[in-house]
């Protein structure tokens, strides 16, 4: 038996509720009509309100009141709609453990999400899909920690420089945070390239077939974990990787974003 699979031999992973499933059927499904993604979200009115809210907020300027959930999706898109109300859906299903600050983890989640999706749409790739991945892979760490119990005091150690917990996990348990999410998002039934992008995001290079999805993320994990304000950031980012995404790396010390821009803004609360 491999260790991933030993590792999941005796996990009880955390319940999603019908609604997340249901945005997950229609993630696979590419003609997914609206009605079917509205109809998901009415049946949770907590995520309606949640919605709603956002619609409201000043990040989309709307002229008038948002009241309903046509509405929502008219102003901020279906697609942004489900990644929006499957990201609620993952931080209700998932309590931060003792030993990680919730706010910290889901602010670095919501940052490494921003990241993707701003890299995703840079070289036109798929961007709620990269959003809604990159929140989504460090929840594997959350079930690390559940299962093992104190092993996070090893994961998160200090120092802790970008990309410590992939070695870090790698050498406790032969494998990482990504590819956990990646065996949860399986068997929750997500679209194979999440879960392809999930599995190679510690290390895309090595990944067959490789995951353009997969080294957006790894990408967008360093820069969650660094200062974009240090010139230094950029030029400690992996050049292949890069290279293998065709992003200049000037062009991205020029354009690299603040992560503050990502907080509060990307998902519901």
């Amino acid at each position: 038996m491999s260790q991933m699979a030993d590792f999941f031999k005796n996990l009880t992973l955390p319940t999603m509720p019908e609604v997340a499933h249901e945005l997950i059927r229609s993630l696979n499904d590419d003609d997914a009509p609206l009605a079917q993604v509205r109809k998901a979200i009415a049946k949770d009115p907590a995520l309606a309100v949640k919605l709603l809210r956002l619609a409201n907020s000043a990040r989309y300027g709307a002229s008038r009141t948002v009241s309903s959930i046509d509405d929502a999706m008219a102003l901020v898109g279906v697609s942004q709609v489900r990644t929006l109300a499957l990201s609620s859906c993952l931080n209700d299903a998932f309590p931060v453990v003792p030993g990680l600050s919730r706010d910290s983890f889901w602010r670095e989640s919501q940052v490494c999400g921003g990241y993707a999706q701003w890299l995703a749409n840079s070289i036109g790739a798929d961007s709620d899909q990269a959003w809604l991945t990159g929140f989504m892979v460090r929840l594997g760490e959350l079930v690390m920690a559940q299962n093992i119990p104190g092993c996070l005091t090893e994961i998160e150690k200090l120092p802790h420089h970008p990309g410590a917990r992939w070695e870090r996990e790698s050498a406790m348990l032969g494998f990482t945070e990504g590819q956990v999410t990646a065996e949860m998002a399986r068997r929750w039934r997500f679209p194979e390239a999440v879960v392809h992008a999930l599995e190679a995001s510690a290390d895309p290079m090595a990944a067959r077939p490789f995951s353009r999805l997969g080294a957006v993320l790894h990408v967008a994990e360093l820069l969650a974990e660094s200062d974009p304000k240090n010139p230094d950031t950029v030029d400690k980012l992996p050049g292949d990787v890069l290279a293998a995404l065709h992003v200049d790396v000037d062009w991205l010390s020029s354009r690299l974003p603040q992560a503050q821009m990502f907080v509060d803004a990307s998902t519901v609360h």
